[in-house]
C-alpha cells in the first residue's frame, strides 16, 4: 500500500543550497565512509512501509556498510539523519514526486537532471552521501562513518512512508 499525503499544503519550499544538487554536503553526524575503514556490515530489508530493523547499534567512530535490499513493491529510501532533517527532506521528496522525478516505483533520470528554478538553476538530483534510493527488487549499499549522534534515525522519506512507520533509530553503544 502506497501512502501519499493529501494536497500541496505539505509541499513547502524547495531544496536549499547543497541539498539535492549533487554537490558535497557537510553532515555533523558523520560522512561517507571509506571501504577500507568498514568495521561491520549491516543488512537492512525494506518492505512496503517498514524496515526489518527498528534499531541499529553503532559505536563512536565506527564505519558501517549498509546492504539495502528492497523486497517491496515501491521505491524506498535509506536516509541517515535527525528527525528535523528527515522532516525537511520529506518536503523535498514531495516536490520531487510532484515534478515527476520520482514515481511510486522508480526514478525518472531525465527529469531528475533537468534544471530547476531558483538557486542557480541547478539540476535536482538525489545524491547526498547520507541517502540512497532503492528501486523494487534492487540491492544497494551505503557506507557511513558515524561521528556525532544527535538522536540519529534511519528513515524512508518518500511521501507518507516515514509517517507509516518506516523509521528506526541508531543506538549508541560503547
Amino acid at each position: 500500500m502506497l501512502i501519499l499525503p493529501i494536497g500541496a499544503a505539505l509541499a513547502g519550499p524547495g531544496p536549499g543550497p547543497g541539498h539535492g544538487t549533487g554537490s558535497p554536503s557537510a553532515f555533523s553526524s558523520g560522512a561517507a565512509g571509506k571501504e577500507a575503514d568498514v568495521t561491520r556490515t549491516v543488512t537492512v530489508v525494506m518492505r512496503d512501509t517498514l524496515f526489518n530493523k527498528r534499531e541499529i547499534e553503532i559505536r563512536p567512530g565506527e564505519t558501517v556498510r549498509f546492504i539495502l535490499k528492497n523486497k517491496g513493491e515501491f521505491l524506498h529510501e535509506f536516509n541517515i539523519g535527525s528527525s528535523y532533517s528527515h522532516a525537511k527532506h520529506q518536503k523535498e521528496m514531495i516536490q520531487m514526486m510532484e515534478m515527476g522525478m520520482l514515481t511510486p516505483t522508480g526514478v525518472d533520470g531525465a527529469k531528475m537532471n533537468m534544471p530547476r528554478g531558483g538557486i542557480g538553476n541547478l539540476p535536482m538530483v538525489h545524491a547526498d552521501a547520507n541517502s540512497v534510493l532503492v528501486k523494487p527488487g534492487e540491492t544497494k549499499e551505503l557506507t557511513w562513518k558515524f561521528i556525532k549522534f544527535p538522536n540519529l534515525e534511519f528513515a524512508c522519506n518518500l511521501p507518507g512512508h516515514y509517517q507509516a512507520g518506516m523509521v528506526g533509530r541508531f543506538k549508541v553503544k560503547g
